[in-house]
């Protein structure tokens, strides 16, 4: 950091969680995914999006493509058979996608 000179900062939340179509074959989770920065390389300060796991899937194949010799974080766990699905799994899925995104 250089004196006088405000670090960059940028913070990045997954939080609550949403179950869609419970009980149903189809059922899944999204997560709300809340970025704050003070970054002038962002236009918006702020920003709040909802995604389900199989995007943040997506975006790691992408990161993935392009990262060279630079190691992509892991996911959680993907849960084979997810029924609806228990409040303790959606919370360590959730805990890990913050990780993920953090790093």
């Amino acid at each position: 950091p250089i004196p006088g000179v405000p670090q960059e900062l940028t913070t990045v939340r997954v939080q609550d969680p949403r179950v869609h179509n419970e009980g149903s074959w189809n059922s899944y989770v999204d997560y709300k995914i809340f970025l704050h920065t003070n970054s002038k390389a962002f236009t918006a300060k702020t920003s709040c999006v909802r995604r389900r796991y199989r995007e943040f899937a997506w975006l790691r194949r992408q990161l993935q493509k392009n990262a060279g010799l630079v190691p992509v974080p892991e996911l959680p766990g993907k849960s084979v058979l997810f029924a609806g699905s228990t409040d303790e799994f959606i919370e360590r899925r959730r805990r890990g996608l913050q990780q993920f995104l953090e790093r």
